[in-house]
């Protein structure tokens, strides 16, 4: 393997190592969804055209959130009003030990218990400033790459086969790669997620269950989560539907039972075809992307796993035979030569 090679992918290495230890996911998760936007939005190669346009989105969005935050906050205490009692109702029926007794109760648990245990209590405001100016940073990092991705912007002063040069272009190669895998697994995981909302769409709207708008962007956007994602939404979704009455909880706990069974399938054809990992191994890399990063890590753990495997996809194996009595075989690996990956192919 060569030299600017190997550097390449200490480099990658030491890169997810300060991100997961310097909380740097929410940048680069912003960066990557950015870019992902602006290829989108780049209709033949007008990247000025498609640079007025994201920030167009990024505004919508923005309006979006801040729409969405005011209606979860006006929202939720009318929800809790009403299924706390019916909580403590079917406790009581079935002799249950729950840690709290009305609604105030409950607050002061979620936010002493939960919050805490996140770290949110007391450092609030600052996470919030601190995300936001990361999200900024990272929305202008994504243009200014967008624009122009170069590394080196001074090649007529130097060598093409000088170390610094040969090194910064295997890694670019390397960020092409984690970009492509990026797309590959955030694609699929948006698709899904859309026809998730969609159903379940129609499935609030025909059970007239309250709050159903809500309900159906929180759907979408716990479904960018991977598995983890869709235990949120249900749970959310039958609890709301558990205010309205009993039979109509029962009636979406079936309804998701049964649209999830059907997305297995969806699941095979999309995400299996894209990126052809065993379930067992996605649910480890999100346990471990969880506990690294918190959610960025959810997300970004099914990105870097496809990223190494498409690494190690490049790498060409070569069975070779000793010369001796039992003529076994070993496998050496030239690294040097690599196979062309085509990553609309590779799993």
């Amino acid at each position: 393997m060569s030299k600017p090679r190997k550097f390449s992918y200490g480099f990658m290495a030491i890169m997810l190592v300060l991100v997961a230890s310097m909380d740097l996911a929410t940048p680069l998760l912003t960066v990557l969804f950015s870019l992902f936007a602006l290829n989108l939005f780049n209709f033949q190669n007008r990247k000025f055209f498609a640079s007025g346009l994201f920030l167009c989105l990024c505004t919508a969005v923005l309006l979006g959130l801040i729409y969405f935050a005011n209606q979860v906050y006006f929202t939720t205490p009318l929800i809790l009003d009403k299924l706390i009692p019916k909580i403590m109702e079917y406790a009581k029926q079935y002799k249950l030990n729950i840690p709290f007794e009305d609604v105030d109760s409950f607050k002061e648990w979620f936010t002493i218990g939960l919050m805490a245990e996140v770290g949110l209590v007391g450092t609030g405001l600052e996470k919030i400033i601190r995300q936001a100016a990361m999200l900024i940073i990272g929305i202008v990092v994504a243009i200014s790459l967008f624009a122009n991705a170069a590394i080196i912007i001074d090649k007529e002063d130097h060598s093409p086969n000088n170390l610094y040069s040969l090194t910064a272009e295997e890694i670019g190669n390397r960020f092409v790669t984690f970009f492509q895998s990026f797309a590959r697994v955030m694609g699929a995981q948006i698709i899904i997620s859309a026809v998730n909302a969609v159903l379940t769409a129609i499935f609030l709207m025909t059970a007239q269950v309250p709050y159903a708008g809500l309900l159906v962007i929180v759907t979408f956007l716990c479904g960018l989560l991977p598995i983890v994602g869709n235990l949120v939404s249900n749970t959310v979704i039958v609890s709301v539907a558990l205010t309205k009455s009993p039979g109509t909880a029962f009636a979406a706990l079936a309804f998701l039972v049964i649209i999830h069974k059907l997305e297995y399938f969806l699941n095979s054809q999309i995400i299996g075809h894209r990126i052809r990992n065993p379930m067992w191994m996605t649910l480890l890399a999100l346990v471990i992307g969880e506990r690294l990063m918190g959610i960025a890590g959810m997300i970004l753990a099914p990105v870097i796993l496809h990223y190494v495997k498409a690494e190690a996809t490049k790498v060409r194996v070569v069975k070779k035979r000793k010369n001796d009595k039992n003529d076994e075989e070993s496998e050496t690996m030239d690294v040097d030569q690599t196979l062309p990956l085509n990553v609309a192919d590779s799993g």
